[in-house]
């Protein structure tokens, strides 16, 4: 063999191997994968170890070292509008959770049905249950859970207690409900069971699976077993203050925060530490840690599930809260009348623990700081999502239906079961899967309860129904995250101006707002 004839052989071998593994970049790249939505239910940003958390989370961190963190992904800071978001891609229409759900509307379970997987729903629901907004009648294949916003943690037909109103949940299986439950039940095992059923369901099928997972925990009651919540007794006596600090520390150490965000003081409906039962407290937030605890060593059985069956390297798992921590106290914090953990009780952790639990932000659920709607999200996706990255890029859950839809190859309809269909509102968020850019949301706006807020590129107008001022308050995030630094004095046209989009945006999402009574 003569020497041009072998470069020539060699280069042929060289370019076959580049073109092969070119063609393989483009199958990954193009790929319809299995999908797994997972969301909690209650949980601050913070909470979560990979966050900055102080509750062990060996799973979530490990898909975090593996995958995607996000550091500006944004909720609606309710249960039900947050649902109503991820489902359609659209904000919610109105303010009644039962008619969120429309047939203008597609739901990600139509959707993902449409683009040829098999769908499941395996916990909280929260948007009502005749046939418009029931999730079997919406695109599921087969849904497993509550219909409703909370139930008791070991057993969902026990009443709720009277100062919570007595009500009995609604839970169930399809389009039936579940009325009795066995000795051993507890939430977030059981929907982690039915997600695994849902998984091998679809594996016997050869199907594509998309399962969504919507763990109660840790919305309050505080329920978890015994042997979780001994890890972390005695734990949280530091205090809220303290366990601030603590985790803006962590935050810092792991590169999660930037020189823009600032550290927040204060909550206006905290109480101080030192005036507090601190065993009463460090009790109830130990069982707070445990639920999440609970949630991370069942999702280490999905991951098992996934390798198990050969999925670990063709599934996206998102990891998401439905908004920030919560400072709700149903039944008040007499440590002589509530008693953390077990069935038979129904405590809250409170506002100074719900606000400790967005660290370093301000506010909390139901509140439209950055506290309130900023959730932490991992995207995981071996060989898809470059591990260990932070993506700083502004996100939100109505960008979760449009970007399930092009991973599996779908495109939005116009119109659905003779049906036309509201324009989606969300954009794709594949471009930062595969760490590019990708074109911004000229606005993002929320509203929930006399809370209100808009922004726009780095500005971000809030209103906060408990400003003693009653005045809107301006923030540009690029320097100020953590909304420290109050500009709307000195801005009085963008306010203006920004104040005008909010209540035209409050207009076409249907709510009945006077302007001039902001």
């Amino acid at each position: 063999m003569n020497c041009k004839f072998k470069y020539f052989l060699t280069a042929l071998v060289i370019l076959a191997l580049s073109f092969q593994n070119l063609c393989a970049d483009e199958i990954r790249n193009n790929v319809k994968p299995n999908i797994i939505l997972i969301m909690v239910d209650d949980m601050g940003f913070s909470d979560i170890g990979c966050y900055g958390g102080e509750v062990q989370t060996p799973n979530l961190d490990q898909m975090a070292n593996e995958g995607m963190r996000f550091t500006q992904f944004y909720n609606n800071a309710k249960c039900t509008t947050t649902r109503a978001s991820i489902l359609t891609g659209l904000y919610p229409r109105g303010t009644n959770a039962n008619k969120h759900l429309r047939r203008n509307m597609i739901t990600l379970g139509e959707a993902m049905k449409l683009c040829g997987y098999s769908t499941s729903l395996c916990g909280k629901w929260h948007l009502g249950r005749d046939e418009i907004n029931h999730p079997f009648h919406r695109g599921f294949d087969s849904f497993y859970g509550l219909l409703d916003g909370a139930c008791n943690f070991f057993n969902p037909a026990q009443p709720d207690p009277k100062y919570k109103g007595g009500r009995v949940r609604v839970f169930g299986k399809d389009d039936q409900i579940i009325k009795e439950f066995p000795d051993d039940f507890y939430t977030t095992d059981a929907f982690t069971d039915h997600a695994i059923k849902a998984i091998h369901s679809a594996e016997a099928a050869k199907k594509p699976f998309f399962v969504h997972v919507t763990y109660t925990a840790p919305h309050y009651p505080l329920h978890a077993k015994p042997e979780d919540i001994a890890k972390y007794r005695g734990k949280f006596k530091m205090g809220w203050d303290k366990l601030r600090e603590q985790r803006w520390e962590r935050q810092q150490a792991m590169g999660l925060v930037t020189d823009a965000w600032s550290f927040s003081e204060g909550d206006s409906r905290g109480y101080p530490w030192e005036t507090a039962d601190h065993d009463f407290e460090d009790h109830r937030m130990a069982v707070y840690a445990a639920m999440i605890d609970s949630v991370d060593q069942n999702i280490g059985r999905i991951l098992k599930t996934l390798k198990d069956t050969g999925h670990d390297k063709d599934t996206l798992v998102l990891f998401l809260s439905d908004n920030g921590g919560c400072a709700e106290e149903p039944g008040g914090r007499d440590p002589q009348k509530r008693v953390p953990g077990p069935v038979n009780d129904y405590v809250a952790v409170g506002p100074s623990w719900g606000w400790a639990q967005n660290t370093p932000f301000r506010r909390y659920k139901s509140w439209l700081h950055e506290g309130g709607i900023t959730s932490p999200l991992i995207a995981w996706w071996p060989e898809q999502i470059q591990p260990a990255t932070i993506n700083r890029n502004v996100g939100h859950i109505i960008d979760i239906l449009p970007t399930f839809m092009e991973l599996g190859g779908g495109q939005y309809p116009a119109s659905f079961e003779g049906n036309p269909l509201l324009p989606v509102e969300g954009k794709s968020m594949v471009p930062l899967f595969r760490g590019k850019k990708r074109k911004t949301h000229e606005q993002l706006c929320w509203q929930w309860s006399g809370n209100r807020a808009i922004r726009q590129g780095n500005w971000k107008l809030v209103w906060d129904k408990l400003n003693a001022q009653k005045e809107w308050e301006l923030y540009d995030l690029s320097k100020d995250r953590c909304e420290v630094n109050n500009l709307a004095a000195d801005q009085p046209t963008r306010v203006a101006a920004m104040t005008n989009d909010w209540f035209e945006w409050a207009k076409k999402v249907e709510l009945k707002i006077k302007k001039k009574s902001p």
